[in-house]
């Protein structure tokens, strides 16, 4: 388990302290991660959670441990506002596409799987999605109900957080002082500002795509249901690890935490360690699934910006640091993974050189490497580490291949197969290198100098469908530049 020598220590949100981590059951992690809502594609403030949980992932595999993880798709029961009110995103979606609320989940499912192989995060070892799951939801319910934890009232069934004493504790919240309306909505009959719907009865008239029948009336659940559910489906009563973005802390994170305890009622605490990932600031404004809209990945391939440069931009600030995003911090951080690049590519060998010794100068920048990501998943220093790396002549070839293939387990930025070329896609994502762009204008510089016309103008036409922009110089040489 603890291959590389250095124990994993994490912060846990609920201690608020880094600690060792230690799994329930040696060797084996337990992790759940909560998905996208699948009203829209996810812009990069979200992605930005899913590669922090991926790099989570990653360290604890290359620390020798074997990861169940589960990651939910929530295509029912989100409101338009993350405090739990308002009209649920995917009708809203539907009514705003003129498309049906099933088409607008697998569709904007299907984006978010194309993100997560452009950002090279690996997949859950189980998807499960919330209307796969209505009848556990009910019962789960059904559960809190009969034990005295819910009451009805039109609306539906409301959790009663005022008999949970630990209610809030996740996010240090207290229930006295509390405004009605501050963190969730007004609803008429329900008694206390932080109780939450288990299940939304659906009004009178209203007509509603997605919604079943419940001892409660025919409606539909309600969000933080769902992630209890499927957890504890897929991974036991209790289990190592949850994570999410700093914005489920106040309300989804809590209300989980509330319903599962009450549910399961056994004193233990119902996840071991819980995670959570920071925004990304946008020329300053804060970046949130609540806030809508935003840049997406397929933006930053517009742009001429490979993914993974977008990865390494994420991985040079800690996962619990607010960074910024800019195009001028994405071509800085192009500019420093080619540097990468420019070496690893130089050094890469075939699959014997993984079976290399390595030496004691490669022996401490892998130990230093994993020093830095085992103090709290430290990815500025385990750049530096790599950059290190990178830099060290005493270096062979062989080891440098070992040594990228152990540090791209944890970074995942390409270092062991991607190359320096492969950053420059043309604007609008064509899948083309600055190098085969400068083969193609060399070979039209050779036909103009045969005063092979035709060939040169066919051969410009195939560069401006590339985005390429020639400029012929009087001297007879030529430059280009992408269009945008």
């Amino acid at each position: 388990m603890n291959a590389n020598g250095q124990q994993l220590r994490l912060f846990n949100t609920m201690t608020r302290e880094v600690a060792e981590f230690r799994p329930t059951r040696p060797g084996h992690v337990g992790m759940y991660s909560c998905g996208p809502t699948v009203y829209a594609d996810q812009h990069i403030g979200n992605m930005r959670t899913y590669v922090f949980a991926d790099t989570l992932k990653r360290a604890l595999m290359f620390k020798g441990m074997t990861v169940r993880h589960v990651m939910n798709i929530t295509d029912v029961g989100h409101l338009t506002s993350d405090a739990d009110s308002g009209d649920d995103k995917l009708e809203v979606a539907a009514r705003r596409e003129h498309r049906s609320a099933w088409e607008i989940a697998a569709d904007y499912t299907a984006d978010f799987k194309t993100d997560l192989g452009r950002l090279r995060i690996i997949e859950p070892d189980v998807w499960c999605k919330a209307t796969d799951h209505i009848q556990h939801m009910i019962d789960f319910a059904a559960a809190l109900d009969d034990k005295g934890w819910c009451y009805q009232i039109p609306a539906g069934l409301y959790f009663d957080a005022s008999k949970d004493d630990s209610y809030g504790e996740l996010a240090r919240l207290g229930l006295a002082g509390q405004r009605e309306g501050a963190r969730v909505e007004v609803v008429e009959g329900k008694r206390g500002g932080s109780d939450f719907a288990v299940w939304r009865t659906s009004a009178p008239g209203e007509n509603r795509q997605m919604e079943w029948d419940s001892p409660w009336g025919r409606g539909a659940p309600g969000w933080h249901l769902e992630c209890s559910v499927m957890s504890i489906e897929y991974l036991g009563r209790h289990f190592d690890i949850h994570t999410g973005g700093v914005d489920h802390i106040p309300v989804h994170h809590t209300n989980e935490i509330a319903q599962s305890q009450a549910y399961l009622a056994d004193g233990r605490p119902w996840v071991g360690w819980w995670l959570h990932g920071e925004f990304i600031n946008l020329r300053g404004a804060k970046i949130s699934k609540s806030t809508g809209g935003g840049v997406l990945v397929a933006d930053l391939i517009d742009r001429g910006y490979h993914p993974l440069t977008y990865r390494y931009l994420l991985l040079q600030a800690h996962y619990r640091s607010q960074t910024e995003f800019s195009w001028d911090a994405m071509s800085g951080a192009k500019t420093g993974l080619r540097r990468l690049l420019d070496r690893f590519a130089a050094a890469r060998q075939d699959a014997d050189a993984a079976q290399a010794k390595l030496g004691q100068a490669a022996t401490r920048h892998l130990a230093a490497f994993d020093q830095a990501i085992c103090d709290d998943l430290g990815t500025p220093k385990a750049l530096a580490v790599v950059a290190a790396a990178a830099r060290d002549d005493s270096l062979d070839d062989a080891e440098l291949t070992v040594l990228a293939a152990r540090f791209d387990e944890v970074l995942g930025i390409g270092l062991t197969d991607l190359t320096p070329a492969d950053l420059d896609l043309a604007p609008g994502g064509a899948q083309v290198s600055a190098a085969e762009v400068e083969a193609i204008v060399i070979e039209r510089s050779k036909a103009r100098t045969q005063k092979d016309f035709t060939r040169s103008d066919q051969l410009r036409q195939r560069l401006a469908e590339l985005g390429v922009i020639v400029d012929d110089h009087a001297d007879g040489s030529s430059s280009w530049r992408w269009s945008s």
